[in-house]
């Protein structure tokens, strides 16, 4: 079994990288097939988290720092690999495809960055405007902010996804060992697992009231739900009667 796993999937292809090519993939598979996934994960469930007494505690941070953190981490990564691969004499012919797929979400990678930077304020009461006012991007959802998530969770999801196609084409052009390939798709399997068990807990909860509550008042509230397959947990607190007279 050991001899199984350590030798490359590919038996008639050898497996000899050099230093450069074997650091940039550690670089990239620990940003994109470790890190990235589960901050996204993060920033999709826990938003409320399990014992948290919402709405009288609202706005929990853990998730927005484990997914902006994360993901800051990633990108840094990121160029270390880039610069690693670049770095290197040379490269395997055969790995066209995943040179011009890394290169899709490293771009892609670097388009959430700004996009980050000018997401807009927050304005609400942790975060008002200098004239004392709520007002903010994201407390009003403004177009901006509207347009920002909407791009800002698919060009992720599809980042996730071209990112995870990358490593194992790369995986597949350096002739990675077998326990590579099972080390990550085992991770991927779990992580795909707990994002189905939260899921069909309703744990994805919307995270304009997540931050400021479930106030029929408040201007996100008077719109519809951001994200698919997001559940408002205010929405569950709305009596029948309450319900038939909307």
């Amino acid at each position: 079994m050991i001899e199984w796993l350590f030798s490359p999937i590919d038996p008639t292809r050898g497996h000899d990288v050099g230093f450069f090519l074997s650091w940039h993939a550690r670089c990239m598979v620990i940003a994109w097939g470790v890190i990235c996934p589960a901050a996204i994960l993060a920033a999709r469930y826990f938003k409320i988290l399990p014992g948290q007494n919402w709405p009288q505690e609202l706005d929990n941070r853990v998730w927005w720092l484990c997914h902006w953190k994360g993901q800051t981490l990633a990108y840094v990564l990121s160029l270390v690999g880039l610069g690693l691969v670049l770095s290197s004499s040379g490269g395997r012919p055969d790995a066209w495809l995943h040179r011009i797929l890394g290169y899709i979400v490293l771009a892609l990678g670097t388009l959430q960055v700004v996009l980050g930077v000018f997401r807009g304020t927050k304005g609400g009461p942790t975060a008002p405007a200098e004239d004392g006012s709520l007002s903010g991007d994201h407390y009003d959802m403004t177009p901006w902010r509207v347009a920002f998530e909407h791009i800002h969770r698919a060009l992720g999801y599809l980042a996730l996804v071209l990112g995870a196609i990358t490593i194992l084409s790369g995986l597949w052009s350096s002739n990675a060992p077998r326990w590579m390939w099972v080390m990550i798709n085992g991770y991927w399997l779990g992580l795909i697992a707990i994002a189905v068990f939260l899921q069909l807990s309703g744990r994805a909860h919307d995270t304009y009231q997540a931050i400021w509550g479930p106030g029929p008042d408040l201007p996100g509230n008077r719109r519809h739900k951001m994200g698919w397959g997001t559940v408002r947990p205010g929405d569950q607190m709305i009596s029948p009667s309450e319900e038939g007279t909307e």
